[in-house]
This record gives structure tokens, C-alpha cells and sequence, in this order.
């Protein structure tokens, strides 16, 4: 038997910053021996539909929705079943089986190898609810990635779930308040196995556990890495736990500010960052600990208006963030902030991951400060601004982090560039493949 692994792209053009899709490698390690795997990552190649295979599997998110149908449907009229998990699917099951044979719900780790047996004995189910079971087992097996091009950096996981409830977070829809841990043995003994000095947490707050944390961070001082994350501002009011990650090599770490207003952290409920309001020391503390920082934000709250943007470019700008993104909100299936936008009658489009008028970067829904137009142009002219070449010198200039050696030079430069080059690639892009088979205008 032959199981194809797939990972759409998000529109029709190639991207150049893919990384390892891991849970590729985490289903290759639990598929039994005698099982052929192929996988192919559309972000970086074609799918070849003809290869003979016997089952198709995808993993969807919902700005993938769209081209992951039109990939079903080659499968389909070819005689392949066809397989969908992720957060898209599992928040939007029936609409995902319009498109697929089998659907999987929550975590593939707990059905895979019923499923794989299933389908050997030709009696798949519709729906396989994988729940949300203990982080431990097999471990990934990165010989699905052999011969591809991804940037060089290992992905690796320790948890998963986040301890907060914003409410535009698709996260918290799909894990609920579960938060889970693998050993940290295991992963500790996986990062030696990938022989990587380049590690990147996948974790969506690496830190939800703060006494785990600690524990965590001190084992990889020993391996000698230099390692990235994605954590909450509140990390910063842990000195212990601060000097810890400069000495195991954490040397760049995406934080979520979201925004710079504290009438909208509390309606997107995350009034944990007003605790941190003095943002310019956190951020100070962790800069002198050697980290690089790339922050993100949202606008469309209640309370943003056109003035937003420059108060909050200005802000990244003189804080010298290594990276920063400046998204419109984007209410997704199964959070609450998409069901109260929809009570308020306030989405443009009823499915925008379907919609062929849809276009990667704009407003989703009508916000009250100012027109879904404005919101649009506001945050892409805020990404402009601070990737702009001169932008990029001179936030380079910061001997703490970005100059700190020759080697984060390199990472600063290669970064924004791609940075650059992707943001004016992707916006206003049609999700999924204009020239391909389309089964979902078939949508009522």
C-alpha cells in the first residue's frame, strides 16, 4: 500500500520560506513497516496526480481550504481517497466532507495506524476523532523530508495548546484549555538525533508552563544550539528564566502584542498583556538577553482607527524589531470572534476561504473605526514601511541582538529580505489554483 502525503500552497505561485511540514514526519514515524510514503509540499513542488498512490492525505488550515478541495478533486476522479486533518477540518467537519472521503478530528497521532489498517482492509469511516492524546511515542521521522528544499532549520515540538483565550485564536478553538508536554528527554534525545545547530519551537507558547519551562530551557544549554520560539510578553518578568534562555542559545522569539491599545487587548481577552504594559522595559530585558525579536499585531478592533497603523509602525520601528507582522483580523471558522462578527452581521463574505473574490490580505468583515478599505491599505502599507530597504538598515543597527555576531547578521538580512519579497508576493492573491478544477463553486 502507497499513502501520499500532501501539503497544499496557498495560492498558485511557489513560496521561499517554507519550512518542514513536522507532521509529515511525526505520521511517517507512526506508519507500520510495509507501508510506502511519499509526501509533497506544494509550496515547493508540484503534486504529480498521476503517481500511482492509494490514498491521498492532507492537512488543511483555512487559508489552505480552498486549494486543498481542488487537489481532493484531481485525487477523487482519479479513483484515490482522499484524507483531511488539521484545524480546518476538524472545526469544519462537514463542509470538509463535501470534498474527502475520511476526515480526522483533533490529533492524527491517536487513530493513525487504525486508519492506515482501515484502509489496507478497504473499510475506512468517514470520521476518525483522533482527541487529543499524551505527546509520547514514535518519534518523527524526517526521511519524508530527504531531497527537498526547506530553509535550514529543524522544527521540533515540545507541547501543545496555549493557557490564554484570545478570542480570534483558532488554537484555543481546536485545543480548548488542554495543555500537554512531551518528556523532555525525548526531545532533548531529538534534537540530537537531527544534528542540527538550528532549532525552531513550533510550540504556540512555548512557555505556557513556566516551572516546565525551566526545566526545559535548562537541558539545552548542553546541546550547544541556537534556537527560536514563539512565547508571551510575560516571559520577560522572569529574570531566572530570562538568563536561562540567553545561556541555551535562544536567539530570536516571536511575541504576540497584537495591539498597543488596552480597550482592544480586553475585548480580544487578552488583558494578560496589560499586566505588561511597559512594554519598552520587557522589551529592553529581553533585547539584553540577546534576543531578536519579531512581534506581531492585529488591527480591526473596535477601537483602531487609521491613526493605529503609524502609532504601531512607529513603535516597531523604534523598538528595532528583527521582524514584524501587521495582519487585518481574520475571524476564523470555530473562534468566537468569527460567530459574534457573524451575529453582527458584519462578514463580508459568508466563507471567505472559499470565495473566488476573497484576495490573500484583505478585510474580512466591516470594522467600526474605519472602512474594510482602510484596513486593507493600512496594514499593507504598514508591512511596506517596515520592510523598506532603508527600514531594514537601520533596524539592523542594534548592537544587542541583530549585531551581536556575524551569524546573526546573516539571519537579520536573509530574513527581512524573504520577509520583503513574500509580502508583496502574497498580497492580493487569490487563494488556491484560478486555473484548476474547482468543486467549490459548487458551494450553495
Amino acid at each position: 500500500m502507497k499513502i501520499t502525503l500532501i501539503r497544499p500552497n496557498l495560492g498558485a505561485t511557489r513560496s521561499s520560506d517554507a519550512m518542514e511540514p513536522l507532521c509529515f514526519a511525526i505520521l511517517k514515524g507512526l506508519t507500520p513497516p510495509g507501508v510506502e510514503i511519499a509526501c509533497y509540499d506544494e509550496r515547493i513542488e508540484p503534486v504529480p496526480y498521476d503517481e500511482p498512490t492509494d490514498l491521498a492525505a492532507l492537512t488543511v488550515e483555512t487559508y489552505t481550504a480552498r486549494r486543498s478541495y481542488q487537489i481532493a478533486a484531481e485525487y477523487r476522479r482519479r479513483g484515490v481517497k482522499v484524507v483531511m486533518g488539521g484545524y480546518h477540518p476538524t472545526l469544519l467537519p462537514e463542509e470538509a466532507l463535501r470534498f474527502a472521503d475520511v476526515v480526522v478530528r483533533g490529533d492524527a497521532e491517536g487513530v493513525w495506524r487504525q486508519l492506515v489498517a482501515d484502509a489496507e482492509r478497504g473499510r475506512l469511516r468517514r470520521i476518525y476523532d483522533g482527541g487529543f492524546p499524551a505527546l509520547a511515542g514514535a518519534p518523527p521521522d524526517r526521511s519524508v523530508f530527504r531531497g527537498k528544499r526547506y530553509a535550514p532549520i529543524a522544527l521540533v515540538q515540545w507541547g501543545r495548546g496555549c493557557r490564554y483565550a484570545c478570542d480570534f485564536c483558532s488554537i484555543r478553538a481546536f485545543y480548548g484549555s488542554r495543555l500537554r508536554q512531551r518528556p523532555i528527554r525525548d526531545l532533548v534525545d531529538e534534537i540530537e538525533r537531527i544534528g542540527r545547530k538550528r532549532v525552531f519551537f513550533v510550540d504556540d507558547n512555548l512557555f505556557a508552563n513556566a516551572r516546565k519551562a525551566r526545566e526545559l530551557v535548562a537541558s539545552l544549554i548542553p546541546l550547544r544550539i541556537r534556537w527560536s520560539c514563539q512565547i508571551s510578553i510575560d516571559v520577560a518578568s522572569d529574570r531566572e528564566l530570562v538568563k536561562l534562555l540567553e545561556k541555551s542559545g535562544c536567539t530570536t522569539a516571536t511575541i504576540g502584542f497584537e495591539s498597543l491599545d488596552e480597550g482592544n487587548l480586553r475585548q480580544m481577552k487578552k488583558a494578560s498583556n496589560l499586566k505588561y504594559d511597559d512594554y519598552a522595559t520587557a522589551i529592553r530585558i529581553l533585547r539584553d538577553a540577546g534576543m531578536m525579536i519579531y512581534g506581531t499585531f492585529v488591527f480591526g478592533y473596535d477601537r483602531d482607527t487609521v491613526s493605529s497603523f503609524d502609532v504601531t509602525l512607529e513603535f516597531a520601528l523604534r523598538h528595532h524589531f528583527f521582524l514584524a507582522n501587521f495582519n487585518p483580523l481574520t475571524p476564523t471558522p470555530g473562534t468566537p470572534l468569527f460567530d459574534r462578527l457573524k451575529r453582527e452581521k458584519r462578514l463580508i463574505y459568508d466563507r471567505w476561504w472559499l470565495d473566488p473574490r476573497y484576495r490573500y490580505g484583505e478585510a474580512i468583515f466591516h470594522p467600526r473605526g474605519m472602512s474594510a478599505e482602510e484596513l486593507t491599505r493600512g496594514c499593507y502599507r504598514a508591512r511596506s514601511e517596515f520592510n523598506a530597504y532603508r527600514a531594514i538598515y537601520r533596524r539592523l543597527l542594534n548592537p544587542r541582538a541583530h549585531l551581536r555576531s556575524p551569524h546573526r547578521i546573516g539571519t537579520y538580512l536573509a530574513a527581512n529580505l524573504i520577509s520583503r519579497r513574500e509580502i508583496h508576493a502574497k498580497q492580493g492573491m487569490a487563494l488556491g489554483d484560478p486555473t484548476a478544477l474547482d468543486p467549490c463553486e459548487q458551494m450553495p
